[in-house]
C-alpha cells in the first residue's frame, strides 16, 4: 500500500451550510434598501447580503429579526457623507434559529473575501461605540467611518419651545442616525439640567441644533465631531481629537465658533478589529450608546 491510496476525510458541516446558503443567496437580485421593502420581511432570523451599487459589501446574520437588523444597517447608512441609500441594496434568506450557534457567515465572508468582495466586514462597518477612552484614538485609513464620515447637516427638527439642554440633547439624541454621546456624569447633568435652550426654528440640522446648544453652555463645553459618531463634554481647554473632523467651542462672544479638526488617520497596516474584538468601556458612567 502506498500513501496515495490512503486519505483523511473530515466532514465540515459548516462549510456544508455555507455553500447552501451561498447557493440560495447568489442568484437573488438585490432589492433597494429602504423601509417599505423591510416591513414586507417576516421577523424571522437570517442571513443577508448588503450591496453597494451592486457589489456585494457586506454579509451578516441575525437570530432576532431581518428587518430589525436591517433597519439598523440603513440607519446607519443614511447619516453618513459620500454615501446614499439609493446606491444600497440587499438581498436575504430566513434561516432557523439553531443555525446561530454554528455561524456559518465566517464561512461566507471568507467565501465572498477570496473573491474580492464585502470589504465592510473588515472596515469596522459593524462597529459600536467603545466609550470615551478610545475618543482619541486614530481611525484607520481603510476604516468606514473614515471613508464614511457622520453627515453633520442632517435634518434634525426640534420643537421651538425653551428646553433645559438636558431634555434637548435625550430628544436630539433619539432622532439622530449616527451615535451621539455627551456628559451623563453628575456634574455634567446639573449642568445640563439647569441651562436651558430655545432652538429657533431656523436650525434644522445638527450642526445649527448644537451650535445653540454650545451658546447655551457655560464656557469650556466642546462638541466634537469624530469621524463616526458626535460627543458633548466638558473640556479645560480646547481638546485636540487627532482623528476629528472638527468641534466646537464658544468665543469670547458667546458665539459657537466651528474649529475644523486635523481628520489625522491610522496608515499602520494592523487589521481593523471585529466588533466583537472591541472592549467597551464600561467603567465609564458617560458611555450610553
Amino acid at each position: 500500500m502506498t500513501l496515495g491510496s490512503v486519505a483523511e476525510f473530515k466532514l465540515s458541516i459548516t462549510k456544508a451550510l455555507a455553500d447552501q446558503l451561498a447557493e440560495a443567496l447568489d442568484p437573488l437580485e438585490p432589492c433597494p434598501l429602504k423601509s417599505e421593502n423591510l416591513n414586507q420581511l417576516q421577523d424571522r432570523p437570517g442571513v443577508y447580503v448588503l450591496f453597494l451599487d451592486d457589489s456585494r459589501v457586506y454579509v451578516g446574520k441575525t437570530a432576532k429579526a431581518l428587518p430589525e437588523r436591517l433597519s439598523q444597517h440603513l440607519k446607519k447608512i443614511s447619516g453618513r457623507s459620500k454615501l446614499s441609500l439609493d446606491r444600497m441594496g440587499f438581498v436575504c434568506v430566513y434561516v432557523d434559529k439553531d443555525m446561530d450557534s454554528i455561524a456559518p457567515e465566517r464561512m461566507l465572508i471568507a467565501r465572498y473575501t477570496s473573491a474580492g468582495d464585502v470589504p465592510w466586514n473588515n472596515n469596522g462597518f459593524g462597529n459600536k461605540d467603545p466609550g470615551r477612552r478610545r475618543d482619541h484614538s486614530l481611525v484607520k485609513i481603510n476604516h468606514f467611518d473614515a471613508d464614511y464620515p457622520i453627515n453633520l447637516d442632517i435634518p434634525a427638527l426640534l420643537l421651538n419651545t425653551r428646553t433645559s439642554v438636558s431634555t434637548t440633547l435625550a430628544t436630539l439624541k433619539k432622532m439622530l442616525p449616527f451615535n451621539f454621546r455627551y456628559d451623563t456624569g453628575n456634574k455634567g447633568k446639573s449642568i445640563m439640567k439647569s441651562s436651558y435652550v430655545t432652538i429657533p426654528s431656523t436650525a434644522t440640522t445638527f450642526r445649527s441644533v448644537i451650535e445653540e446648544v454650545i451658546q447655551a453652555l457655560p464656557a469650556g463645553w466642546q462638541a466634537t465631531a469624530l469621524p463616526g459618531y458626535a460627543i458633548l463634554y466638558r473640556e479645560e481647554d480646547d481638546v485636540v481629537y487627532r482623528s476629528a473632523t472638527g468641534w466646537w467651542r464658544k468665543s469670547l462672544k458667546d458665539d459657537a465658533v466651528w474649529h475644523p479638526g486635523p481628520s489625522q488617520r491610522d496608515y499602520s497596516q494592523e487589521p481593523i478589529p471585529s466588533d466583537a474584538e472591541i472592549i467597551p468601556d464600561v467603567e465609564s458612567p458617560d458611555d450610553d450608546s
